[in-house]
């Protein structure tokens, strides 16, 4: 730290805030501690009676706070995402669309690791919309040293830690089983349920059928509607290991590849993931996601509509924070429910 003469202090990096006493209008910080001062700053300087301040000594091997968060953002950065000003070594990315946004938790993980750096995130796989905050970045000291901002670099790699994939513009075929809905016996509450999940993610329902507990029929019928245009199909119901439970076998006929028949999440443990060759994905759904606020399929839907392929080892790594607590007033998402993976 040195003192120097205001009129020349231009480029340098104030060490303390300067304040502004207006009687009866204003007092406040007009320059903030880690400020770099600029030409247009040095009348306003002497307007408050600041003759000299005490600045930073400049240091080829150091950075001041705000020029090492502009590398934080360089790391994170990607497409479908804004950074806010730059304030304090501090910036934030804002999100551009609706989409899923997922983290490289390791790689950010490794960031993290080295000292007077953070960055904090969002959990990955998150459903988000347009505006939404998704990080934030900070330099922890007023100055950092050129060495260590070169770390984070070689340590965050050639691509971003994060990643905002829109949804994209999806139609569903629903195929509903049971006899009991097919016959009439009982009112169909589920599809409404699905469909109301569907659209919260912008997509629409192509076609809706209902099939009684004929195995043949369901993987004829889910056959249909993929070769309609069906960009994912939906079987409610049947999914259990009762003999009148078609729907499981039903699926494994289409020829998809059964991604897992089981998740290791509560409600909902009985869930169907698999995908047709052209990556069409199909999925089973147990009577929870009828009665339950939050389930697996609350989980996987945000990736099936970003596009994002599931696999059985993402579906196995759900266990950590897959079990619901099922409180008496559901706030997921904004719970620990899901929040594992």
């Amino acid at each position: 730290m040195k003192c120097i003469n205001t009129v020349d202090a231009a480029g340098h990096v104030l060490c303390h805030d300067i304040t502004r006493i207006v009687k009866d209008v204003v007092k406040d910080a007009v320059f903030r501690k880690g400020h770099v001062i600029t030409e247009e700053d040095i009348p306003m300087l002497l307007s408050v009676g600041k003759e000299h301040v005490y600045v930073w000594e400049k240091d080829e091997n150091m950075l001041h706070e705000d020029e090492a968060a502009q590398i934080l953002y360089e790391i994170c950065k990607n497409e479908n995402m804004h950074p806010t000003p730059v304030k304090e070594g501090k910036i934030e990315l804002i999100a551009d669309c609706d989409g899923l946004f997922r983290v490289d938790v390791d790689r950010l993980n490794a960031v993290n690791e080295i000292e007077e750096i953070m960055i904090a995130t969002r959990h990955t796989n998150t459903a988000v919309r347009k505006g939404d905050r998704l990080l934030g970045t900070r330099v922890i000291p007023l100055v950092i040293e050129k060495a260590k901002m070169r770390q984070v670099r070689e340590t965050a790699g050639s691509e971003p830690l994060v990643s905002l994939t829109p949804f994209r513009c999806m139609k569903a075929g629903i195929v509903t089983t049971g006899s009991e809905v097919y016959h009439g016996r009982i009112k169909d509450t589920f599809t409404p349920v699905v469909v109301d999940k569907l659209s919260a993610y912008g997509i629409s329902v192509l076609e809706h059928r209902v099939c009684d507990d004929d195995q043949e029929k369901i993987t004829d019928t889910i056959l249909e509607l993929k070769e309609k245009g069906a960009d994912l199909i939906l079987c409610t119901g049947g999914m259990s290991v009762d003999p009148d439970d078609k729907t499981p076998g039903a699926i494994k006929r289409t020829g998809a590849d059964i991604v897992s028949y089981g998740a290791p999440v509560l409600p909902c443990a009985m869930f169907l993931l698999g995908y047709f060759a052209d990556g069409t994905p199909v999925m089973g759904l147990p009577g929870c996601v009828m009665y339950a606020k939050a389930t697996v399929f609350d989980l996987v839907l945000p990736r099936i509509a970003a596009g994002v392929p599931v696999t059985r080892k993402q579906l196995a790594h759900m266990g950590n924070g897959g079990f619901c607590l099922g409180c008496g007033t559901c706030h997921y998402p904004s719970c620990g429910f899901g929040k594992g993976v």
